[in-house]
């Protein structure tokens, strides 16, 4: 692990930049889908004008696409890429994001309606065996006992199998068990700021006064309270950041250093506030011990000792403030695959990238003097990327709201 970790990999290293090379070296376009379907306008008034593709996600044999606009197709992979339904029900039906429930085959989709002004969200579990059967008015209301009106909100927890719902009409936090949606337990806290979940453990993140930031850790499957502690603030210092990443707890005030705090037994080390610049997002890499950071489109990734591992060579975000939609982390969390700025062309390159060193695996490129037009356009304005790891297939969505598959 630590050789891993300090980038000095050796002969494995090696082995693996082939092997990379050879997985995305050639890819080509395979099929290009339209989202959009003017013919069915008339019962989705959502699909008279085209959209981002925000989201895409595999679920068994389908491939599942999000818009900007809401609207969300299921696709079915095996098949060409067959069309097999809209999830969206109800011609008022704004789908604001997608989870799928591995515990039980089915998709979740988090979703407003004009009835109710768009104020409130409302979740729905369809299973996979419906959707492909192109039943997606099959599904069941999912977690409405709760009122999640704006600033209300919920948050699917895969790594410890839970959904945590948040009430702002009363404060109220209920945590549910994924595989079939019951509760395990629920608080109510208005000097509640905002909550974190790791392995394990939630976060609650008080309202701080000028000198300190209360907080608490409770167990997530039964909700004892584990500790309560302060954090010592500077006062007149903006709070930039708390984040919770297993048993280590990132704290980093305006112009201050950034401190990573062991939560067992308060020991921290700290990053100086020249070598570690505020981020706009984070992904924790858990099996690897490490966390990417993303500001102004340089991705870098630290261990928790504040030491900076890898710089990615080649490997600047095309959107600089896009979100991590555009990014995906192979299961073993070796590999990082990205639409990236291009410096050969005005559209973006997929760039694929070892976590370890920062070196380029492989690049699936379009110059503007190339005369290929359907690789071009499959390269241009990237707004969602996605990879099947058992067919090595890239699936990314643009701007016109066009899904295309990559592979050999």
């Amino acid at each position: 692990m630590r050789r891993r970790e300090t980038g000095d990999a050796g002969p494995a290293w090696q082995a693996a930049r082939t092997h990379g090379r050879n997985r995305f070296s050639g890819m080509r376009v395979k099929a290009a889908i339209d989202m959009h379907d003017a013919h069915l306008a008339h019962k989705l008034p959502l699909l008279k004008r085209r959209s981002d593709i925000t989201e895409m996600i595999l679920a068994d044999g389908l491939l599942l696409a999000l818009t900007q606009t809401g609207v969300c197709v299921a696709f079915a992979r095996h098949q060409g890429m067959r069309r097999l339904c809209y999830l969206n029900i109800a011609e008022d039906e704004i789908i604001r994001s997608l989870f799928h429930n591995k515990a039980n085959r089915t998709i979740i989709t988090v979703s407003v309606f004009r009835s109710d002004n768009y104020t409130s969200l409302k979740c729905r579990s369809t299973s996979i065996d419906s959707i492909e059967q192109g039943r997606p008015q099959d599904g069941r209301p999912v977690f409405d006992s709760e009122s999640l009106r704006y600033p209300g909100f919920i948050e699917f927890d895969e790594v410890n199998s839970k959904v945590i719902t948040f009430s702002a009409d009363n404060s109220h936090y209920t945590i549910w068990e994924l595989t079939n949606y019951t509760v395990l337990h629920d608080f109510c806290d208005h000097r509640i700021n905002e909550v974190k979940v790791s392995l394990g453990i939630m976060l609650l993140i008080m309202q701080h006064t000028k000198s300190s930031l209360p907080l608490k850790l409770i167990d997530i499957e039964s909700g004892a309270e584990l500790k309560s502690f302060q954090h010592l603030l500077k006062r007149n210092r903006k709070i930039d950041f708390v984040e919770l990443f297993s048993e280590k707890l990132l704290v980093k005030q305006s112009g201050e250093p950034t401190m990573i705090i062991d939560i067992r037994n308060g020991s921290y080390v700290e990053i100086p506030h020249h070598e570690f610049l505020t981020p706009s997002a984070f992904i924790f890499l858990f099996e690897n011990q490490l966390f990417l950071t993303f500001r102004e489109g340089v991705i870098s990734a630290w261990n928790f000792r504040g030491q900076l591992v890898t710089r990615f060579e080649d490997h600047l975000l095309f959107n600089p403030d896009s979100h991590t939609s555009s990014i995906v982390i192979t299961r073993s969390q070796d590999t990082i695959i990205s639409y990236c700025a291009n410096d050969r062309s005005t559209r973006g390159s997929i760039n694929v990238s070892s976590v370890f060193t920062g070196r380029l695996h492989g690049k699936i490129s379009c110059s503007d003097s190339d005369g290929d037009v359907i690789r071009g356009a499959a390269l241009d304005s990237v707004t969602s990327l996605c990879y099947c790891e058992e067919t090595s297939t890239i699936y990314t969505g643009n701007s016109n709201g066009m899904v295309y598959s990559w592979g050999h």
